[in-house]
């Protein structure tokens, strides 16, 4: 296999981001699978309920952030689509994100990514399509 591509997060400050934000924390980060979780708490829409766009917020990220360790250094990913599936919701407690590459292309990276709840239950699904580009 060819050689893996790193991501140097120290280069990205979070300070002010959507994922400081949303408290989104990073766990497992490569090209091929990237993990991540956020609180339900403070994510919410007025109903109490994890807010859909949280969950694809959280997709979004995972797959962006994998994505990018594909390009490689000199390129960027950004996102062209994303779509979700939204099949329950929390009320409490973390959900749990976990993107699995479907493509890794030389000019597109896709991604399935799921997202479910303290017990495992899946509560979202997403696939998000990233372009990669010459920075």
């Amino acid at each position: 296999m060819g050689e893996k591509n790193t991501l140097n997060m120290s280069e990205y400050s979070l300070k002010g981001t959507l994922l400081e934000r949303m408290n989104i924390t990073l766990t497992e980060l490569s090209a091929e699978h990237a993990t991540g979780s956020m609180p339900v708490e403070g994510n919410t829409q007025p109903m109490g309920l994890l807010h859909g766009g949280a969950s694809v917020v959280l997709a979004e990220t995972l797959g962006s952030i994998a994505a990018q360790m594909h390009a490689g250094e000199g390129k960027a990913a950004v996102g062209i689509e994303i779509n979700a599936t939204h099949h329950a919701s929390a009320r409490s407690g973390i959900v749990y994100g976990e993107a699995r590459a479907i493509h890794l292309g030389r000019t597109t990276a896709s991604y399935e990514v799921l997202i479910t709840d303290d017990s495992g239950k899946r509560l979202c699904t997403s696939r998000i399509t990233c372009m990669i580009i010459s920075r």
